[in-house]
């Protein structure tokens, strides 16, 4: 029997049952159809998500750049830097951690400016991003300081009065005003400023051909001075038209046993006359130059009562535009005494070029003003002079109508001088003569007391002739005077120069800010107008 061998070609049906069941469940099966979707969303996201961050930390450099960036200008612009603009800016990123960013500025400068700007333009190293193939970011920053001193109108308002001989005071003050004149005029442009330096004691003195330029009552050749009603201290304008009083040249002090006409060989004025007629103690309005000021300011010299508000009043006045008709007048023509760069000055309040500010200084606090009543303004006196005797006649009007002559005690139907045989010429002096010349004190007891009762000559011929603004009334005046000038914009910086409490507190109230008021003792004074002088400056953020 042969054997055959028997090879089996197909799957027994129970793998083929089996392998059918599989594909069925692996048809069924659908838990990995997401895979690859899910990867591809969390790669997406993980793209975004860096791109954020990596704008996050962007913007979050970016804005510490800018800020730094600005402070660094700002600081490199300043005109007391000593440090190059160039060094001053990397300094500042390198010590904020940002040095990588640095670039040149560019830098312009000149007589009373100097302008920085600092632009970057670099690229921000991502991170994340790069996950998502993506590229470095731009970052960009830039800023523009300037410190300038443009259209500026200063008034200098300086206390001279007597107490200012005390302490090395009007030294010290000289030093500390002459020093923030060269400050002032090398920071600034030729042209662009003018400083009016107001000296005030018991009152301000005007050079002739300023006070020309006001219309004024009380003529006479002596004072340069003016008494301001009450209702002049609440604006800050002082019209050329406005009808103002002249003040009379009198003494209420002076010497009483010496009369200035008939002591010396040739008559002299009173001493110590409310108003001082020395030109070294009249206002100097508008001025450019360093060393005309620097001269003013060493020639002051101190005497007399504090009149905070009368200086402040002029202060303010020299600044308003209504005072432009008179500067024009005295700064054209041949010998004029303003330069003419300011014929168009003081500027409208509306200019935004020009900046107005007042620095008013004291070392006291309102004291009395002395004024001569109306019925002594104008007129005969009633006392005669004989220039040859060098003597007076005055005449009786309640003990007879007759005329006592001083030089030899006798009584005269006339002045003597004018009667027969009489040597010289009798002249009678009209008010304003007698008083330039004699002073008060002098004509109660010397002229008039010798045939009057003593009480009825000083109360008639001292008490009778004059009056005064007591402190109360001159606070009041200066804190309206303070407040119509910065209700118009100007700028009150104001020094208390080791003054007392009364004054230190017209002072504050004077002030635009208590930032703006300066308490000082001795040399310290000259830290004060450093420190005005360097507030004074304009430094902005141009860009």
């Amino acid at each position: 029997m042969t054997l055959r061998s028997k090879t089996a070609t197909a799957l027994p049906l129970y793998a083929l049952r089996r392998g059918a069941q599989s594909l069925r469940a692996f048809r069924r099966d659908d838990s990995g159809v997401m895979a690859y979707p899910t990867v591809a969303f969390f790669l997406a996201m993980l793209a975004v998500g860096g791109i954020g961050v990596d704008l996050m930390r962007m913007e979050r450099d970016r804005t510490v750049l800018q800020y730094t960036l600005d402070r660094a200008v700002l600081a490199a612009a300043d005109l007391d830097q000593t440090q190059p603009p160039a060094v001053v800016v990397q300094d500042y990123l390198n010590k904020a951690g940002l040095g990588e960013y640095y670039q040149e500025p560019i830098v312009e400068s000149g007589l009373g400016y100097k302008r920085v700007q600092a632009t970057i333009d670099a690229t921000f190293e991502a991170h994340l991003l790069r996950f998502s193939n993506g590229n470095d970011l731009p970052v960009f920053a830039t800023s523009k300081a300037e410190e300038s001193i443009d259209g500026l109108e200063i008034s200098l308002v300086l206390d001279v009065s007597g107490s200012m001989n005390s302490n090395s005071r009007l030294s010290n003050l000289k030093v500390a005003a002459k020093d923030f004149i060269d400050t002032m005029v090398a920071n600034t442009t030729d042209g662009k400023m003018s400083i009016s330096v107001v000296p005030y004691a018991t009152q301000v003195s005007l050079p002739d051909d300023l006070i020309d330029q006001y219309t004024t009552v009380g003529e006479n050749p002596y004072s340069n001075c003016i008494n301001f009603e009450a209702a002049e201290y609440n604006s800050a304008s002082l019209s050329t038209l406005d009808t103002l009083e002249r003040s009379m040249h009198f003494t209420p002090w002076g010497y009483s046993n010496r009369d200035m006409r008939t002591y010396y060989s040739s008559p002299r004025l009173v001493r110590s006359p409310v108003c001082d007629e020395r030109a070294s103690r009249e206002v100097l309005p508008l001025q450019k130059d360093a060393t005309t000021l620097k001269n003013f300011i060493q020639n002051l010299s101190a005497g007399g009562n504090t009149s905070i508000d009368v200086g402040m009043k002029w202060g303010t006045a020299l600044l308003d535009p209504s005072a432009r008709p008179a500067i024009s007048a005295i700064s054209t023509g041949i010998g004029a005494s303003v330069p003419g760069d300011f014929s168009d000055r003081p500027a409208e309040y509306s200019d935004s070029d020009t900046i107005k500010i007042i620095v008013l200084m004291t070392d006291g606090q309102n004291t009395s003003q002395y004024y001569v009543d109306d019925d002594h303004r104008d007129g005969p006196s009633g006392v005669w002079y004989n220039s040859h005797y060098k003597s007076y006649s005055t005449y009786d009007s309640r003990y007879g109508g007759r005329y006592f002559f001083h030089y030899n005690n006798n009584w005269y139907n006339e002045p003597y001088g004018n009667g027969s045989g009489q040597s010289g010429t009798a002249v009678e002096l009209n008010y304003a003569e007698l008083f330039a010349r004699t002073s008060l004190k002098y004509i109660y007891r010397y002229i008039f007391y010798e045939w009057m009762n003593f009480y009825d000559a000083r109360d008639d011929w001292y008490y009778g002739i004059y009056s005064s603004h007591g402190n109360s009334t001159k606070n009041a005046r200066t804190r309206s005077v303070c407040e119509a000038a910065k209700a118009k914009g100007i700028v009150v910086y104001t020094i208390g120069f080791e003054a007392p409490s009364n004054g230190v507190a017209v002072l504050r109230d004077c002030a635009s800010s208590d930032a703006h008021y300066f308490d000082v003792d001795g040399l310290e004074i000259k830290d004060a107008f450093a420190s005005i002088a360097t507030s004074i400056r304009q430094l902005r953020l141009t860009q």
